[in-house]
Parts: structure tokens; sequence; C-alpha cells
């Protein structure tokens, strides 16, 4: 049976890391271990008055426990890491659990629409960076991309664009990059990745659908990683993680006064379940 562990936080309500992760990568019959990295009652999106509990100093705790039983993982995927001392603790982490049979998953979460989320900045894209740099696989949106290289943000792009930033995305030391939420018209929205050692670069597509649903950032990330982990090829792993994703989303419309903070990626389950097995 596979193996994940995921790194990221529980927002306890709202739909998004380790409340999105650990039921999604389950769901496709991988075992999931998880390392929270902060609780909080809701995510931050909207919701007033929320909890926050720091796990920073828990991290290496539990690392140290799961070499000492000596648990391996077929996949490390992080998601949201509130500061720059957890990126070193995650980099350490991989460090000591990478494998010439594993492989790294970053989704390097540090806003959307040109800006920083709260509490980020320069110097904390910098660090995430370097975290890239020893991904195999990172996973940011355009906004993500513009942080981690250092250049303006844009939402007036071509394919060739597209082509130049994941290249430069590699530069970093990852192998294989990919942007999401990628539109080259008003009709579809999807993803594209760079494989910088075949120096080819894959794509997919599904209905672009206008209302914004908070957490589709995970559910994408969190399948991706599953598929890979499964074997699928990286455009098998594209396509499972559009679909499923653009799934989430319709079945949201049909809820959308009373699921305004997530999705109903739950009602899309058995979907993600007849992809991986196609």
């Amino acid at each position: 049976m596979k193996k994940i562990v995921t790194i990221q936080d529980i927002s306890c309500f709202g739909k998004c890391s380790l409340t999105v992760a650990l039921p999604i990568i389950s769901a496709m019959g991988i075992e999931t271990a998880v390392i929270p990295t902060a609780v909080l009652s809701t995510h931050t999106g909207g919701f007033a008055g929320y909890t926050f509990r720091d796990l920073t100093d828990d991290i290496p705790n539990i690392a140290n426990h799961w070499q000492n039983l000596g648990i391996k993982f077929n996949a490390l995927y992080t998601g949201y890491l509130g500061s720059e001392k957890q990126v070193k603790i995650v980099s350490d982490f991989f460090d000591n659990f990478r494998t010439n049979e594993n492989f790294t998953i970053v989704d390097p979460v540090l806003g959307d629409n040109g800006r920083f989320y709260d509490g980020f900045n320069e110097n904390f894209a910098e660090k995430m960076a370097k975290l890239c740099g020893k991904a195999d696989y990172i996973i940011p949106n355009m906004t993500e991309a513009s942080f981690l290289l250092k250049i303006p943000y844009t939402e007036s792009y071509d394919r060739a664009y597209i082509e130049e930033i994941l290249r430069k995305l590699a530069g970093i030391g990852c192998k294989v990059p990919m942007l999401t939420g990628v539109r080259f018209d008003d009709s579809q929205q999807g993803a594209v990745a760079y494989n910088s050692e075949e120096n080819k670069f894959y794509c997919s597509f599904g209905d672009n659908i206008a209302r914004s649903v908070h957490g589709t950032g995970d559910i994408f990330a969190s399948v991706f990683t599953g598929a890979v982990a499964l074997g699928k090829s990286l455009q098998q792993a594209l396509d499972i993680a559009v679909n499923f994703t653009v799934d989430c989303i319709k079945a949201t419309q049909n809820y959308v006064d009373e699921m305004w903070y997530g999705s109903c990626f739950e009602l899309c389950i058995p979907n993600l379940i007849k992809y991986i097995n196609k």
C-alpha cells in the first residue's frame, strides 16, 4: 500500500489544507500520514475571530520519532507553511526522508491575485524558492510563480510566456514545475507542466467557471500527488487533478450560499475513484 505524508495546517472548519488532503488522498487508496503545522478553528478567508495554535516546535519531534521507527513514504507533500522556521524544518525533513524510491511535491502557498497572503513577504518567498529547489514537483499559481521568480505579476499572457515562466521555475532546481489557474481564453482553465528532463510541456484544461471556490488549490495538489504516487504519468495526473477540481467547482455551484467558504468535494469522490481506475 502506498504511503504519503503531507505537511500543512489544519483548519478545523472550512475545507482546505489537511481537511482536504487527508480525505482525498485516502479515498485514492493511499495511506496518508499527516504533520500539522498549526491548528486553526477556521481558515482565514472570510472568517473573523479564528483561533490559531502554532505547532512548529512539534514537527522535529514527530520527524525524529518516525526516523527511529524506520517509517518510509512514497511521497513527501507540503502545503501551507506559516513561517520561515517551518520552511527550514521541512527542508530538513526532506533531507532525512528523501530516498531514491520516493518523490517530493511542494505547493508553495504564498498568495493569489497578485498579492501575498497575510504574514508573507519577499523574504519568505525567497526561503520558499529554496525549498522548491529541493522538490521533484512544484505547484504554484501565477501569483506564486511571480513571487518565486521575483518578476511582476500579470494576467495578460500567451502560451510562449507560460513556457518561459516554467523554464525559469525549473531553473530554481525542481524537476517538474507546473502552473495552475492558467487561462488562454475565457472558456477554459487548467494547468501546464514542464518536465525539464524531457524538455517537454504538458497541459490539461477544463471548463472555466467564473465563480472562485476556496480550497481548490489544495484539491488539485492533493489529487495530483496521489495520482503520481499511484504510478500515473504526468499527463494522466494532470488530467485527473484538473477534471476532479472542475467537478468540485461545478458541484459547489448548487450550494453557493451555504458553501461560500469551501467546495462540495465530498460529493465528487465517486468521480475521483473512477478517474483513478481508468
